[in-house]
């Protein structure tokens, strides 16, 4: 099935006000970081908060309560399948670590896919207020002004948005960052694939690239930078919504750039060419 323009229209509505509410409630957590309480996943680097909790319970229950036939998707509570064949994919605060460290770096991300297709991606970041939402045939816009990918810069004289984690053994990220630099590159990372995604869309960045991400994190992002010019590869091939993937996007200029680098690094670019 594909989102009639009345129903995308109405979810994207819906996806924008609830962003802005759960921005607001994730906000007035950090503006008060010594109250919380902080649990470990599964490692030092991996760590969730009462307030990553407490705005997914917000979340869901905006959605629920205006489409009660739809799934959501979220990093805390996991998967509730819905009827509709439309499923919200959520993070409530994107960029724990940042978060919990003082950093500005967060957001909120939220995405609504239809047949494995993003047709809505909204990423709020409440600290800097800054409020990125897009949909599919609609275009992407920056605190509602159109936004668009970099028109002209590449991997050489561009920054890459470049996510690591714990998934990843270390020497993989030191090849690629070391190939990068050997191509004339500089990577860029904030703690948040979601808000470098949404930097990619209104052209800070020249393209993103990890080697393995959720689809949580990524999912709206790749929504803005579909719609503000861009490419992406395809990350939801295989089980990449419930598993996760691998992400590559940017500008239509650096896809062969960043194709050179993977191929100079070993990796496999079967998704991305």
């Amino acid at each position: 099935m594909a989102l009639s323009p009345e129903q995308r229209s109405a979810r994207l509505a819906l996806a924008k006000e609830v962003a802005r509410e759960a921005g607001a409630l994730a906000l007035g957590y950090f503006e008060r970081l010594s109250t919380l309480a902080v649990e470990f996943k599964h490692g030092g680097q991996d760590v969730v908060s009462i307030a990553d909790r407490e705005v997914e319970v917000l979340i869901r229950a905006r959605i629920a309560e205006a489409f009660p036939e739809d799934g959501v998707l979220g990093e805390e509570d996991g998967l509730v399948e819905g009827a509709s064949g439309v499923l919200w994919v959520v993070d409530p605060i994107d960029g724990t670590s940042p978060f919990l460290n003082g950093l500005s770096h967060w957001c909120v991300s939220i995405a609504v896919a239809v047949d494995g297709e993003a047709e809505i991606g909204v990423i709020y970041s409440p600290v800097n207020d800054e409020f990125f939402a897009g949909a599919k045939g609609l275009g992407a816009f920056l605190n509602d002004a159109p936004i668009a990918v970099a028109p002209t810069r590449a991997i050489e004289d561009g920054l890459l948005g470049f996510g690591s984690n714990h998934r990843i053994p270390p020497e993989d990220v030191g090849r690629f960052v070391t190939a990068l630099l050997e191509a004339g590159g500089m990577f860029y990372r904030n703690g948040s694939g979601a808000l470098m995604l949404a930097y990619v869309a209104c052209g800070r960045l020249v393209g993103y690239y990890e080697q393995h991400i959720n689809s949580w994190d990524c999912l709206a992002g790749l929504c803005l930078i579909q719609e503000a010019g861009g490419w992406h590869n395809d990350f939801l091939a295989g089980e990449g919504m419930l598993q996760g993937n691998r992400v590559a996007a940017g500008a239509p200029q650096m896809k062969a750039g960043l194709v050179a680098l993977l191929e100079r690094v070993g990796a496999s670019t079967e998704t991305i060419v």
